[in-house]
């Protein structure tokens, strides 16, 4: 038989069509390392692996909701929404974990995102959520809960969005990220954790337990490991200012941006978080021009993908 005539190998596991509205993402994600691991892990505790990331989402409560206190609105809007916790859990976002989450929307990061996401986020404690609606949907849940979040843009979020409500700070600084689609949930369950982390989440959600005491449990933790911080903009700056007047060559009332460029090429020890937060304000966060290698769909999208996919299922 000819090269020609060689069937094409197969680089991974089939990704359903039920999990994803691209088909780009059936194809990486079937070769890709943490969709295997916990689509594998899962096929040991259920026979319905579509049905269960169907029927869950999960919500990330990044460091910035941790220091800004904002763990328990959060918990509460979520009740509020119709969703019930069945798992939660402390995940550790270190520099490979974060690129990992964001594998395939990192090209669009300018450096000072990346540089700034590295002061907020890498090794850094934050709180995983498992949760599935109390009704029945017509989307998967992770659709749903996506869409209830609200976008990434500070001044796109609507009142009622669970971004709106934490606080509308800058576009790095949104406090939470949820997977866009059962099949992310499923990813991004083994990004964050081991199997034996993972095979206890499996179990208290396929079980339906009221995880909501041990969520609140670990946000007790989280606060007493992390000091409090106030997250707005002019305050921040200011007090940037002051650390930067303490040095000669830097002049403290330059614009926001200068001020931070110019106290990065100078060396000059700045607080993190007061970087962060002025630097997600003033430096651009996005290339231009680019498009992420893999993305979600909105709940319009999903409807018509699952009256295609049940249609052609016929």
């Amino acid at each position: 038989m000819t090269t020609a005539h060689r069937a094409r190998p197969s680089y991974g596991i089939p990704v359903p069509p039920l999990l994803t509205c691209h088909p780009d993402k059936q194809r990486l994600y079937g070769a890709d390392t943490y969709y295997q691991e916990s689509h594998g892990q899962l096929a040991a505790h259920t026979g319905d692996i579509t049905g269960f990331a169907h029927r869950h989402a999960l919500l990330l409560l990044k460091p910035d909701a941790v220091v800004a206190r904002r763990l328990e609105p959060a918990v509460d809007w979520l009740a509020g929404q119709g969703f019930r916790i069945v798992g939660a859990a402390v995940t550790r976002l270190t520099r490979t974990m974060i690129r990992s989450l964001w594998y395939f929307q990192w090209n669009l990061a300018t450096p000072y995102r990346r540089r700034l996401a590295a002061l907020f986020l890498e090794d850094a404690d934050a709180l995983v959520l498992l949760v599935r609606p109390v009704h029945d949907l017509d989307v998967p849940a992770s659709v749903e809960l996506t869409r209830l979040k609200g976008p990434t843009d500070p001044d796109a979020r609507r009142p009622g969005q669970l971004r709106h409500l934490l606080g509308r700070y800058s576009y790095l600084l949104n406090l939470v990220h949820t997977p866009d689609e059962p099949a992310d949930v499923l990813r991004e369950l083994a990004v964050h954790f081991d199997e034996s982390e993972r095979g206890r989440l499996f179990r208290s959600a396929l079980a339906d337990e009221d995880r909501t005491a041990h969520a609140g449990e670990l946000a007790g933790l989280l606060y007493a490991a992390a000091e409090p911080r106030d997250l707005d903009f002019g305050p921040a700056v200011a007090r940037l200012r002051e650390a930067v007047a303490r040095h000669r060559e830097a002049d403290p009332t330059d614009d926001p941006r200068t001020l931070l460029e110019s106290a990065w090429r100078l060396g000059i020890d700045l607080d993190r978080w007061d970087t962060v937060i002025v630097g997600s304000k003033v430096l651009p966060m996005r290339e231009p021009g680019r498009a992420p290698v893999l993305d979600g769909a909105d709940a319009d999208t999903w409807r018509r993908h699952l009256d295609t996919v049940r249609a052609t299922a016929k």
